[in-house]
């Protein structure tokens, strides 16, 4: 009993040792790569570069006041359409108290100048009258008052324009009156009835009371890469895509490329400008920002793989060809045009050739296990 009970535990020590052998060989023994492949199609091939950039209008001006004062009354509003000469606002005079009191003065001394003239001539008038005096010295009385009348106009006029900015005689020409100078619509009015406001002169850029845009000539301002800028030229068609217009492109010519480049980000960039069609009664907003799709090079119904299928040894390039199931071997092609995701095969392909990828795994079968087993060649 003792002697068979030894017996059955040393058979399933064997048989416990051999399956443990055997489950660690099975699960070592590595299972066959099997590849996926691919066929040459047909397609076309767009090179293409995209440009980001926004659309705004070609022309767009900013109103400033020609005099410094207070906003006192606003009549546009952001949206608003305004013609060549329609009033924008109206700005209220503050005059400086040095310039007002020297405006005064002046008045004053060009009054009592117009007093005594008035006097010495009506003096002069009546010896010439008497024929006590000639011609000529009695004009020269008149001239001398009629110059200083004439200088007291003037600086009544100078002490208006201090107090008022204007003449009463200029009506509507008034400074304090600001105009719109173009036919648009009103973009923006960054000032506000109260606000104080600088006049536009050589030395001060003048503050902003509104901008005006032309909103029926539109176009695309971007920058391009250096390492495209030299593919591109004027009259080049562009797509436009704009982010807050889904579903919809927009055809551009381009008209401009700057000839100089600034540096942004390490990189060198080149501003571009191109036309949008507008379709007839279509609004874009200013200032959305939007993308150009420009084509370099094209090509209609060619024979094409992806790019990702070829590989580089030197300055060959080769795809591997599937001669028979599972066993590929290395084809030396000539491409063309490439999009970055297909490329054009020139030679080296047939239509009905099957292209291993590489790194890329399809499931294994019974088949396939015993079909790589046996002719399995990997490069």
């Amino acid at each position: 009993m003792k002697k068979t009970l030894i017996i059955i535990l040393l058979i399933f020590s064997a048989i416990a040792v051999c399956w443990t052998f055997y489950f660690l060989y099975a699960k070592s023994k590595e299972k066959p790569i099997v590849y996926k492949t691919s066929s040459p199609f047909i397609t076309d091939i767009v090179k293409k570069t995209v440009a980001s950039g926004s659309i705004v209008p070609r022309k767009e001006i900013e109103i400033k006041p020609q005099v410094s004062g207070i906003i006192e009354k606003i009549y546009v509003e952001p949206g608003d359409k305004v013609k060549n000469g329609d009033v924008i606002a109206y700005v209220k005079i503050i005059p400086n108290m040095v310039n007002l009191n020297n405006a005064e003065s002046r008045v004053n001394l060009a009054d009592i100048a117009v007093s005594n003239a008035q006097t010495v001539f009506d003096r002069q008038k009546q010896l010439f009258q008497k024929e006590l005096i000639t011609l000529s010295e009695y004009q020269q009385y008149e001239l001398q008052l009629k110059n200083t009348k004439e200088e007291l106009d003037a600086a009544k006029n100078n002490l208006q324009l201090v107090k008022e900015g204007a003449l009463q005689q200029s009506g509507a020409s008034s400074n304090t009156i600001i105009h719109s100078t173009i036919s648009g619509m009103v973009l923006d009015v960054p000032v506000k009835e109260g606000n104080s406001v600088i006049e536009s002169n050589t030395f001060n850029d003048g503050t902003t009371i509104a901008k005006v845009a032309d909103m029926g000539e539109m176009i695309f301002e971007g920058k391009v890469d250096e390492s495209e800028v030299g593919k591109l030229k004027e009259g080049m068609d562009l797509l436009i895509t704009i982010g807050a217009i889904e579903n919809e492109t927009f055809h551009a010519k381009l008209e401009y490329i700057a000839p100089k480049g600034v540096e942004e980000n390490g990189a060198i960039q080149f501003q571009i400008k191109a036309v949008v069609e507008l379709r007839d009664n279509q609004f874009i907003r200013a200032g959305y920002s939007a993308n150009a799709d420009i084509v370099l090079e094209h090509k209609d119904k060619i024979m094409a793989i992806e790019e990702s299928l070829l590989q580089f040894s030197g300055d060959s390039i080769f795809v591997e060809v599937e001669t028979k199931p599972q066993r590929f071997e290395k084809t030396l092609v000539k491409t063309g045009l490439s999009d970055g995701i297909n490329i054009e095969i020139l030679s080296g392909l047939k239509m009905n050739d099957k292209i291993k990828i590489a790194e890329t795994y399809g499931v294994v079968t019974e088949e396939d296990e015993k079909n790589a087993s046996n002719s399995h060649k990997k490069y």
